[in-house]
């Protein structure tokens, strides 16, 4: 996923690792993006980093689009968090970070990739862990969920479970990858424990900012 087509193309993306980049009408692999710099029509296709050229309706590229969405929902979670002073945006900006590495793997198709491309796009187990541990610290501050939990509590915890739902949509998009060989298992597992720790960090947020979580209230027939 690389955009619509139009006269002219501009590349976007983010830094990082240097991470993902993904430009109209380009390649999706790693690298700094540069805004503003016109290509030729992709005539509906664009390159994986290994420089397989691939349909833009292709799932590498409707995974591609869902992280990107998702980094995005996190950074505006991370701006209303921000602003309550909230000591987790640290923890949410290395998420995004994590994010770039995330989307390097899923542009580099196991079946195209050479041992330079796995060296540069490899994904660990260790932020698995990493999220597992964050998830446990929180959890253990929470009162128990003797409810069902609609998206609340506040504009920081409302804008963590939205980037949750997203999260969710990101890892539908990439276990069919995982499936196929196409990615490392463990893109999907961080995903996985990415919209639990998003939960989890909602909930936290409305509880510190001591905001009301709404709960879900069976309509009377």
């Amino acid at each position: 996923r690389t955009g619509d087509a139009g006269s002219a193309r501009r590349r976007r993306g983010g830094g990082g690792r240097p991470g993902t980049r993904i430009h109209r009408g380009g390649s999706a692999g790693p690298g700094p993006a540069s805004e503003g710099l016109p290509r030729a029509s992709s005539k509906g296709f664009s390159s994986t980093f290994t420089g397989e050229r691939r349909p833009k309706g292709d799932r590498i590229f409707e995974a591609l689009g869902a992280t990107d969405e998702l980094s995005s929902a996190i950074g505006l979670a991370g701006e209303f968090s921000s602003e309550k002073g909230h000591t987790f945006v640290e923890q949410l900006h290395k998420v995004q970070c994590m994010l770039q590495d995330v989307g390097s793997n899923i542009a580099t198709p196991l079946s195209s990739a050479r041992e330079a491309h796995l060296k540069r796009t490899s994904f660990s187990e260790k932020p698995v862990l990493e999220l597992e541990q964050w998830i446990d610290s929180y959890s253990e501050q929470l009162p128990p969920l003797r409810a069902f939990i609609l998206p609340s509590g506040g504009k920081s915890s409302a804008a963590l479970h939205f980037s949750r739902a997203v999260c969710r949509r990101a890892e539908r998009c990439v276990v069919p990858l995982v499936q196929a060989g196409e990615a490392d298992p463990n893109v999907a597992k961080y995903l996985n424990r990415l919209s639990d720790y998003l939960f989890v960090l909602a909930r936290y947020a409305a509880m510190k900012e001591g905001k009301e979580e709404k709960i879900y209230i069976k309509p009377e027939a």
